[in-house]
């Protein structure tokens, strides 16, 4: 009982370090659509000194990412704000890309609030408009504050306490194997708030940028073979 148990549990472990392999594999060997780069030099152009210029900043901010990965942007109907609640903080998100290795939102918050980063299969980085953001990485004993135009990197597996001044908001990019970011995004939904109302609303967004993104290459694929034949 006790042998066949043992085994199982070592036959479990080698295909999920397989699994693991083959993902982190493929994704240092592919391309990717967005960079970290691109993102934060988009964002920093609409650094603003007032909260009431949130609203605009955002659009232009949009109708760049629009206009420069055309068929890669939730359509406007499909842009939403979103309460979340992760690690002890909360803020709201509204997700522009989304495929299974990148993602690229607008994140902020309009309360001040602290908690815990979270661990990721991802890197992220946010690049600020407006507003304080302190950081406290592990084994450090000082936080770091960055403000309007900075961009803050958090690298995958790397835990940091985090902590929004009120009014801040931001540009966010993650590139990694974004559905194992899921469980730390939606831990709270199932042990703290129980808002299923907002679980529903980020897979529905998430689930409506992948299907996007499966459509343009679907349709790339199509044109590349009516060429081709």
């Amino acid at each position: 009982m006790v042998w066949s148990a043992l085994r199982f549990t070592a036959k479990s472990v080698i295909v999920v370090s397989f699994f693991c392999f083959c993902i982190h594999y493929w994704m240092l060997k592919k391309s990717y659509l967005f960079s970290e780069e691109d993102v934060a030099a988009i964002a920093r152009k609409y650094v603003v000194e007032s909260n009431q210029d949130i609203p605009t900043a955002y659009n232009k901010v949009l109708e760049e990412f629009r206009r420069k990965y055309p068929g890669h942007i939730l359509p406007e109907q499909d842009i939403q704000w979103i309460f979340m609640n992760a690690g002890g903080w909360m803020g709201a998100m509204c997700l522009l890309h989304a495929s299974l290795t990148e993602y690229v939102l607008f994140f902020g918050t309009a309360m001040d609030t602290t908690g815990h980063s979270g661990r990721y299969w991802a890197n992220i980085s946010d690049t600020i408009l407006i507003g304080t953001f302190h950081q406290w990485k592990e084994g450090a004993l000082e936080r770091i504050t960055y403000g309007p135009g900075d961009t803050v990197f958090h690298a995958w597996g790397e835990a940091t306490a985090v902590s929004w001044k009120h009014e801040t908001w931001m540009v966010e990019y993650g590139r990694g194997f974004i559905p194992s970011t899921l469980g730390f995004a939606l831990a709270d939904t199932f042990f703290s708030t129980t808002d299923f109302l907002t679980l529903i609303y980020i897979l529905n967004v998430y689930t409506k940028a992948l299907l996007l993104e499966s459509g343009y290459y679907l349709a790339e694929l199509r044109q590349y073979l009516k060429e081709s034949l």
